[in-house]
């Protein structure tokens, strides 16, 4: 791994600062918790954590990348412990055992700017775009044999690119007359062929690019999964705290807190008790302008936080 490839955490201090405010339902000091970083990436805001804590708190790391478990044995407090896995697999802890997860969205600066991870269409290499590079089909692979609805259907859905069924068929089209796709530049190259209008200052393949990424490693899919766990292993009174960086993320964030931040009435059963609300909205927050000014990656963060409500005796949350 390349030491240069460095990444500079989002909303570092907002987000910690609000992982371990104490709330009127924690039943023990914030500092002596057990905390997850869902998305380690390169430990960013896991160190900070740690600084934060007492000697009786923990701290519980996930992330797929090899890469960044690789980055995490740098860290060898022993309160400190990371799992090699997807965040999705939260539900693995035991029930009501956590006092707040931290979820960090966004693609880290060393796994966009290496050209071997194929996640950027400013590097030639190859076209991967795996978290986990163990597991599944490349970008490329997929590629060689998806149907151009299929493809158009993934570029439309995850990149929300309204050219998306000319440069599904110029995929195919490319794929018949000179054989597949193999590399970043030649996707980039094609989508800028293809696309003839773009927004001022924006690659034509970004959104191509960004459609790709989230199919291949079914990220919406892991992100539901992982917040329907949180609910089941947060305790009372501990936080959720999630940055996303692009409006798909953002929405369902969105609507998963509001979702559960009101009472829910079922209504094949009119007359029965509804089951409590289950999270309280803590509002969103943004990047400064002056942290956009530093890292501009950091523009399109929006954070979200939310507290996990006391269920009533007697009910099922």
């Amino acid at each position: 791994m390349d030491a240069n490839l460095e990444h500079t955490t989002v909303l570092l201090q907002e987000a910690v600062d609000a992982l371990l405010e104490n709330t009127p339902e924690s039943s023990s000091p914030a500092e002596d918790g057990v905390y997850v970083d869902a998305t380690f990436g390169r430990g960013g805001h896991s160190r900070r954590i740690l600084s934060r804590l007492s000697a009786h708190g923990r701290l519980i790391a996930y992330d797929r990348d090899l890469e960044a478990v690789a980055r995490a044995s740098d860290i060898t407090d022993p309160r400190f412990s990371i799992r090699q896995t997807s965040f999705s697999h939260l539900g693995e802890l035991p029930p009501a055992s956590v006092s707040g997860i931290l979820m960090d969205l966004g693609v880290s600066s060393p796994q966009i700017d290496s050209p071997a991870r194929g996640f950027s269409f400013r590097f030639e290499g190859p076209l991967d775009m795996r978290m986990d590079t163990t597991r599944g089909i490349s970008v490329a692979q997929w590629l060689a044999d998806a149907d151009v609805e299929h493809i158009m259907e993934v570029i439309r859905d995850y990149g929300e690119e309204r050219f998306a069924s000319g440069i599904a068929k110029a995929i195919v089209a490319r794929r018949q007359e000179h054989g597949p796709l193999a590399t970043t530049t030649e996707l980039a190259q094609l989508v800028a062929d293809t696309v003839k209008t773009r927004e001022p200052g924006q690659n034509p393949a970004t959104r191509t690019f960004q459609a790709f990424r989230i199919f291949i490693n079914a990220e919406l899919e892991e992100l539901q999964q992982a917040l329907d766990a949180a609910l089941e292993v947060l305790q009372p009174g501990a936080r959720l705290v999630v940055i996303s960086f692009h409006s798909l993320e953002d929405r369902i964030v969105k609507q998963f807190i509001a979702k559960h931040s009101k009472d829910e009435y079922d209504r094949r059963t009119p007359f029965a008790a509804p089951k409590p609300m289950r999270l309280r909205a803590l509002g969103r927050s943004r990047p400064s302008a002056a942290e956009v000014a530093g890292n501009p990656r950091s523009r399109s963060a929006i954070m979200r936080v939310a507290v996990r409500t006391a269920t009533a005796p007697g009910t099922r949350a």
